[in-house]
């Protein structure tokens, strides 16, 4: 095992068990920046729609200008869905047809995204971009009664979201150009999961819902479900917004740290600062 140098921000040298699959790179170097041995054990991948699920649908009644808001949840999302609904609206075409909406970005990735499209004038979110700061945009524009809103979905449906669109009568269009599975090659993630189950890794770091949705699947499916979750609880839980931090509550999960801006390198900096305290306190120095 190499050995890591502990200095200020560190993990000592720690294990670090990651769940985050395109990004996986960037978040192991940014463990391996604060001290820590970066354990790598991607948990989904984003799959693409042959039949995007409303998308077509979604297009032609944007272009008719039905469409009274549109909402663009993942910068991924919001490229698929330009492909999505190529055989009706071309790249400027689409632009044009979403200048004459409501755009909102929940966050710097759907903005990115939207600016490169040539959206210029859209919502921005305020952080940490999770449901509730996406309805008080929305809400500091006027009232919703009645209006069109298509969302365009991420992996999974956004339920609350759609539970507060629909409390405040407006009228709900799902939009789906991907979803999330495992990854093709799940032994790394087996792997991981055994090693946190044998008490191995002390930190673990969850940036998604569907992460943790599907490493306590993998878990399940490995028969080591009750010592994974034992050791998450044992160890420092980090996770990377309110979003995330809800799927491990639900799971009875309270994750020890959850930066105050949602980025990865928010999440690592954190949680390195924290790693003695925590770990020490939990009794596991």
């Amino acid at each position: 095992m190499a050995h890591v140098s502990p200095g200020p921000a560190s993990f000592g040298g720690r294990l670090v068990v990651s769940f985050e699959s395109r990004r996986a790179p960037e978040m192991a170097s940014l463990v391996e920046r604060h001290g820590g041995l970066p354990v790598r054990a991607p948990a989904l991948r984003e799959v693409g729609l042959d039949a995007p699920e409303g998308a077509l649908a979604f297009a032609e009644a944007l272009a008719a200008g039905t469409i009274d808001v549109v909402i663009f949840m993942t910068g991924v999302g919001t490229r698929g869905l330009l492909d999505a609904v190529s055989p009706v609206l071309d790249r400027s075409a689409f632009a044009a047809a979403l200048a004459r909406a409501t755009v909102v970005a929940r966050g710097p990735k759907p903005a990115v995204a939207l600016r490169e499209l040539g959206v210029p004038d859209f919502v921005t979110v305020a952080a940490p971009n999770s449901h509730r700061e996406v309805l008080d945009a929305l809400d500091a524009r006027g009232p919703l009664v009645g209006k069109r809103v298509a969302v365009q979905e991420y992996g999974v449906p956004n339920a609350p979201l759609h539970e507060g669109l629909t409390a405040r009568g407006a009228l709900v269009l799902p939009v789906s150009v991907y979803r999330y599975a495992l990854p093709e090659d799940t032994a790394p993630l087996r792997s991981a999961l055994h090693r946190l189950a044998a008490g191995e890794i002390p930190i673990a770091l969850f940036t998604s819902r569907a992460q943790v949705e599907h490493a306590l699947l993998v878990a399940a499916e490995e028969g080591i479900d009750g010592p994974v979750r034992e050791a998450l609880g044992r160890g420092l839980l980090g996770s990377i917004g309110p979003v995330c931090s809800e799927a491990l509550r639900q799971e009875g999960l309270c994750p020890d740290v959850e930066p105050e801006h949602s980025k990865m390198g928010h999440l690592v900096k954190e949680a390195a600062n924290r790693t003695a305290e925590i770990l020490t306190r939990k009794g596991r120095p």
